[in-house]
């Protein structure tokens, strides 16, 4: 009765926007760390060993949801990144959820979501590996 007439029509395409929108967030993170990762580890306060295996980590899972290849273990992996990223600005930095100049863990969350929303759907049919 109030929904918008044929919108989820759009919902599989809206779904592989979803993944790359995420993992063109992820990929460009990842490809941060590992770019300069003395600089980054210094950056975040965390070892060059882990800052590589963020970025690593950060840039396969970028690649698969690209792809759509394991996509929900994707997401997953990713989830436990924004948790830990999250973690980061609430207990050691001690940043609010909007913090300064926008730096809070706002951010964090809402990537957290977008790839619980993908996490539970699958991320869509159009894939390599569809669910």
């Amino acid at each position: 009765m109030f929904s918008i007439p044929g919108a989820t029509q759009y919902a599989t395409l809206s779904l592989l926007l979803l993944r790359l929108m995420v993992a063109l967030v992820f990929g460009t993170s990842g490809f941060g760390h590992l770019k300069s990762p003395r600089k980054r580890a210094q950056s975040i306060g965390m070892s060059v060993g882990f800052t590589v295996f963020l970025g690593a980590a950060e840039g396969s899972g970028a690649i698969a949801l690209a792809l759509g290849v394991l996509t929900q273990w994707a997401a997953l992996g990713l989830i436990l990144i924004m948790l830990g990223a999250i973690y980061m600005k609430i207990a050691k930095w001690k940043t609010g959820f909007w913090g300064e100049k926008s730096m809070g863990w706002h951010y964090d969350l809402m990537l957290l979501v977008m790839n619980l929303v993908i996490l539970c759907t699958g991320g869509g049919r159009i894939a390599l590996m569809p669910l």
